[in-house]
């Protein structure tokens, strides 16, 4: 039965950039679910689209979203694939191969267990920034397609893991510790390691998306501890982590060290730039200069770009990449993949790399220039004035411009000296500033440190390093 077709109005702070996601109960509902699926299946169908897949994640609320999205879509006159509880590239994964015309993934991603959200895509392209927005425009005209569709379920695990393991090129036998941190990816992750050679032990292989063990974000030091005592403890010759839906990366060398994704990046480059010489490599802009130098050093040419895995895959297909990345872990292989980011793919890619070296992980990193870096620091301000108090300060920040204080401004302000640089945008995410420094010595980064300090300051707010 076709539902009754009235307007809906989704809270505007949930359809963001990248994707659409709310907290539970308050900016999100089943009714949002059902409504999105309405919207999405009227997107698609006037794209002449005919089938829409859809998978969801490990959390309590993730299956009856997924159920309220599927009528939706139904509702339409769309066929709705249903694949069930999978990582993000799956449902990616099965929108490049089983015939969809786009696809929808139910997930909270690396947030907290009380909120939840849908990832989109279409077969030839991404929904984001204006797309997302016009979603919410169909929503609140109640300007919805009408039909009767049908719902089937697929199960494409196994193909999946088969696709994954394709590209292996690796008979050492490793030890890796993985740690699945009770994402979604768990049940592919134990398919997949019973194809690989070498000795695998896995931590938090559950779905539960309560996440009792760590927050599932692998770029936070803290959520790899667990990992770095196991990789130490049993003498690992790596250790690989995912986040909740197992769309981003991170790793741990031999020796228990964590590894930037931009670092990790630098190496995935070096070996992709052998089959792929003069190729662009985009990276975003919170990446360390190590990164961009090490690109060009291998006959590679850096690309610098916004952040938001959205925006990276358009601009790697733009000048077409074969490789490209965020700080965050979101890496894409485009050079014999699909050019999604898609973690368990990385893992093996990674793997190879290694056993071709005959090198280890460190070793591999062991020539890149030691720089003095913060983390990403996050600082909480007012939504309403996110985006213009940075715009005011790039603004302030050009009329400084000479030979020895640069200022990118593709995403907020990425400023250069002599010492380094510092970075400080808006988040499309969260009511936040993503800021970073990175210098060359110490004292240049606590020169860097008090500019950026300042700067903020300026702005009505601090920052704690």
């Amino acid at each position: 039965m076709t539902p009754e077709a009235t307007t809906h109005s989704f809270d505007p702070t949930i359809l963001r950039e990248y994707d659409i996601r709310g907290r539970l109960g308050e900016t999100l509902t089943e009714h949002d679910a059902l409504m999105l699926g309405r919207a999405f299946g009227t997107m698609v169908k006037r794209r002449g689209g005919h089938k829409v897949a859809i998978g969801y994640d490990g959390r309590e609320t993730s299956p009856h979203f997924a159920d309220k999205l599927s009528e939706g879509i139904v509702s339409t006159g769309l066929h709705a694939e249903l694949i069930g509880l999978c990582p993000s590239p799956m449902l990616y994964y099965t929108v490049k191969e089983y015939g969809a015309d786009a696809g929808v993934m139910v997930t909270g991603s690396h947030n907290p267990p009380e909120y939840n959200g849908f990832k989109m895509l279409f077969k030839d392209g991404l929904v984001y920034g204006p797309l997302v927005q016009e979603l919410g425009d169909i929503a609140a005209k109640g300007d919805f397609e009408e039909g009767q569709g049908h719902k089937t379920q697929i199960d494409v695990t196994s193909s999946y893991v088969t696709r994954l393991i394709k590209d292996l090129d690796c008979d050492t036998d490793f030890k890796i510790a993985w740690d699945n941190g009770n994402g979604a990816g768990g049940n592919v992750l134990k398919d997949m390691v019973e194809h690989l050679p070498g000795e695998h032990i896995i931590l938090f292989d559950e779905v539960d998306g309560t996440f009792p063990n760590h927050h599932p974000d692998p770029t936070v030091d803290a959520n790899l501890a667990d990992l770095v005592d196991v990789v130490k403890h049993e003498n690992c010759d790596l250790g690989i982590a995912f986040d909740g839906d197992a769309d981003r990366i991170g790793v741990v060398d031999e020796k228990g060290n964590i590894l930037r994704c931009d670092i990790l990046m630098a190496v995935y480059a070096a070996s992709v730039l052998k089959e792929f010489p003069n190729s662009a490599i985009v990276a975003d802009i919170k990446c360390s200069q190590v990164l961009f130098d090490e690109i060009e050093r291998h006959g590679g040419q850096p690309v610098m770009w916004k952040t938001g895995h959205s925006l990276i895959k358009s601009k790697m297909a733009e000048v077409k990449a074969p490789l490209a990345g965020e700080l965050s872990g979101h890496i894409f292989f485009a050079d014999k993949y699909y050019g999604f980011d898609d973690a368990l793919y990385c893992a093996i890619r990674l793997i190879n790399i290694i056993a071709e070296s005959g090198k280890s992980l460190s070793e591999l990193t062991s020539h890149l220039p030691g720089l003095y870096s913060t983390p990403e620091i996050r600082i909480e301000v007012d939504e309403a004035e996110k985006f213009s108090k940075i715009d005011q300060l790039v603004s302030a920040l050009k009329t400084k411009e000479s030979d020895s204080f640069q200022v990118n401004d593709i995403d907020g302000a990425r400023v250069t000296t002599d010492d380094g640089w510092f970075l400080i945008r808006a988040s499309n995410t969260q009511n936040a500033w993503a800021t970073r420094v990175e210098a060359k010595s110490e004292d240049g980064l606590e020169r860097l440190k008090s500019m950026l300090k300042k700067e903020i300051e300026n702005l009505g707010y601090t920052i704690e390093f």
